[in-house]
């Protein structure tokens, strides 16, 4: 005989109180991808259309008709990729420093990391666009590069720190014990481990490079440089002769949208994927 398990009154509130969240989160992404399809007379209306029957492709059709679309892409993407993967190898290198040896100025450059972060980034346009000036770095991507590199490298620093700190230093040890140099025991033992931290920290930077505005917009001043980010909004101001069309506007947005959306599928595997991995291998 089988008894049935009762579910508690108060485990039904807290899930649909996250069902009720979690809606709230995704609608904004639906009401733009359900509003790319349609015309911007039917978007004014008064009565909301959930579901975009009868819509079509022409907003996307014209979005891609400006012709500065790919070029701001290739320019975001050349940017984001330099800048993640200079981010990545900078902050897994400080983070094995802090986590697994102990150094003069240790404490210090921790309290700096933490330092860094306080600071608002407005207070620093001013001294980085001097500083790329001087170096002839203004409307260049590699100027551009190195300040994203310095905006996320501080708290990817601390993400990795964790997944170093949160892998046994035993199991290195083990690993040297049984004939492996430190380095050999790193690589083949502990780096294995730490390769959903380096996804998810990767995952933190990219989304940080690609929606950023405020350093792109001081220093790439040229339209030929634009990032997807000032793409979007010269495509919103590019016409002052006529109301705005919102139907293209959120079709802009969600083919800015979409590089985001394939990274993660690429990457979400991985995230959650091969944690201990590392531990019953070589």
């Amino acid at each position: 005989m089988t008894t049935r398990r009762r579910v508690r009154p108060g485990k039904l509130l807290l899930g649909a109180l996250a069902i009720a969240i979690a809606i709230a989160w995704v609608f904004p992404v639906y009401w733009m991808i359900n509003s790319s399809f349609l015309a911007n007379t039917t978007l004014m209306s008064a009565t909301p259309t959930w579901i975009p029957f009868g819509g079509s492709l022409k907003n996307y059709a014209n979005a891609l008709a400006d012709g500065s679309f790919f070029r701001a892409l290739s320019v975001s993407l050349v940017v984001t990729l330099i800048a993640v993967a200079a981010c990545l190898v900078f902050a897994f290198l400080a983070s094995v420093a802090i986590s697994r040896f102990r150094f003069r100025g240790r404490k210090g450059f921790i309290l700096a990391i933490l330092a860094i972060q306080m600071l608002p980034a407005e207070g620093l346009f001013i001294a980085q666009y001097k500083m790329m000036s001087t170096f002839g770095l203004v409307n260049n991507i590699l100027g551009v590069s190195i300040l994203y590199i310095a905006l996320i490298v501080p708290f990817t620093v601390w993400m990795l720190r964790g997944f170093v700190a949160g892998v046994p230093v035993e199991l290195e040890e083990a690993a040297m014990v049984d004939g492996l140099s430190r380095t050999q025991a790193f690589l083949r033992i502990t780096f294995p481990l730490l390769a959903p931290g380096l996804v998810a920290s990767g995952v933190y930077a990219f989304l940080q490079c690609w929606n950023e505005f405020t350093i792109a917009l001081v220093l790439l001043t040229s339209d030929s440089k634009h990032t997807l980010p000032l793409w979007l909004r010269s495509f919103l101001q590019q016409s002052t002769t006529r109301a705005i069309d919102w139907g293209e506007v959120m079709a802009a947005s969600t083919l800015v949208a979409i590089p985001v959306i394939i990274f993660f599928v690429l990457v979400q595997g991985k995230m959650t994927s091969g944690l201990v991995s590392g531990a019953v291998k070589g």
